[in-house]
């Protein structure tokens, strides 16, 4: 992109020639942004060798113009991506393990949930991002900053009818970022479609799941969303058989997001 040229004659009669030079030093700061923005806007994939370079998790572009006082300087700080493996860890108030819904033949979802986590951590890492893997009551939860926080859950084991099969994903009812907030949910569920060819049915999204305690013990600044990505009956075969592939669309909703790619909400899909 040019740089844009001025001339005396376009500033005010009577500014001094360090105004001049003021104007035309923001000129060229404003010019080299909008460089280094559209440069990082391209396309990621989940293969390193077509990854260039390192993605510099700092915010995003749609981060506030200043870190919080609390907050590293500005520019030097690399935020992870924090992934959940829902239900992992011990509960706080029991002190004990939580399986989530469980199958009548034994299959739990937190064994579903933790096999998709660890893919994801690794599709991450191998794309140069970093990435923490979290429990669902993890003491780190708590003012957790990151470049966004994603939690993996499955829906019920039980036979509901035919129409419970696919996957679901929201935010918070309540959040102070919500632009980028509705940005990551739109990115992981285009993607997460297009990678596992699953229905989505956004409109079966549940308090639960809106209401999310995680949601309300991150950073303010932090974007979340959590994610079911299949029931555990109807979708039982895709999720035990595949799960590099419910991984794959998340990972790539993530870089989606982190890349400032065009992402829409899909319409909720018929089932079959």
């Amino acid at each position: 992109m040019a740089e844009q040229e001025y001339s005396e004659s376009d500033l005010p009669q009577g500014t001094p020639t360090r105004e001049i030079g003021r104007h035309l030093a923001v000129t060229a700061g404003i010019a080299a942004l909008l460089a280094t923005v559209l440069t990082a806007w391209r396309p990621a994939s989940l293969d390193p060798a077509e990854l260039v370079g390192q993605l510099l998790a700092i915010g995003g572009p749609e981060a506030p113009a200043a870190e919080p006082a609390e907050g590293l300087a500005q520019g030097a700080e690399r935020l992870p991506i924090g992934v959940v493996a829902g239900h992992s860890g011990l509960h706080p108030d029991s002190g004990l393990a939580d399986p989530g819904a469980v199958c009548d033949d034994g299959l739990t979802e937190l064994q579903v949930n933790t096999a998709v986590a660890e893919l994801v951590m690794r599709g991450l890492e191998s794309a140069g991002l970093e990435a923490v893997q979290l429990e669902e009551w993890d003491p780190r939860l708590t003012g957790f900053r990151g470049l966004a926080l994603i939690s993996i859950h499955a829906d019920s084991c039980q036979p509901i009818n035919e129409t419970a099969t696919g996957y679901k994903i929201t935010t918070a009812l309540d959040t102070a970022v919500p632009d980028r907030s509705q940005r990551l949910v739109a990115c992981v569920a285009d993607r997460y479609g297009r990678a596992t060819g699953m229905r989505f049915h956004p409109n079966s999204v549940t308090l639960d799941m809106t209401e999310y305690h995680s949601f309300y013990e991150i950073h303010s600044q932090t974007p979340a969303a959590i994610i079911e990505v299949g029931f555990l009956f109807l979708d039982r075969s895709f999720l035990t058989r595949n799960p590099d592939l419910a991984a794959r669309g998340i990972v790539e909703g993530l870089l989606c997001y982190v890349n400032n790619e065009p992402a829409t909400l899909p319409l909720e899909s018929p089932p079959g």
